[in-house]
Parts: C-alpha cells; sequence; structure tokens
C-alpha cells in the first residue's frame, strides 16, 4: 500500500499528469494518457517503457487478494 503523502507527489512521467491509484490491482493509472503503471513490492515503477494501455487493465480478469 503506498502512502497518502507518496500518491500526492506522483506524476506521470510522460505527461506529468496526476495518477489514480488502484489499489486492489496494485497499479497507478494515468487517465489522460490511457496507461497504467505497475507497482512491485510497494515500489511503482514510473518509466515511461513500462507503461501499458489501459485497455489491458479492464480486460484482465479481477485477482482476488488472500
Amino acid at each position: 500500500m503506498l502512502s497518502k503523502e507518496l500518491l500526492e507527489i506522483l506524476a506521470c512521467p510522460k505527461c506529468k499528469g496526476d495518477l489514480l491509484y488502484d489499489q486492489e490491482k496494485e497499479v497507478l493509472i494515468c487517465p489522460s494518457c490511457r496507461v497504467y503503471y505497475p507497482i512491485e513490492e510497494d515500489i511503482p515503477i514510473l518509466l515511461i517503457d513500462s507503461a501499458k494501455p489501459l485497455e489491458e487493465l479492464q480486460k484482465a480478469p479481477q485477482e482476488k487478494r488472500e
């Protein structure tokens, strides 16, 4: 889980816009660029090359975490 303070300063590396945190899917979403960035072991991977199209996230089956 990312802290509120960290979320306030994070920005999309491509457009510098605000990111939305999807805690359930462990991703950061840029609505402007229509991409998402993965979060691995509580570390946001904010590299332009690591961005994936938002459509992929919406098509992926929801995984339940225990």
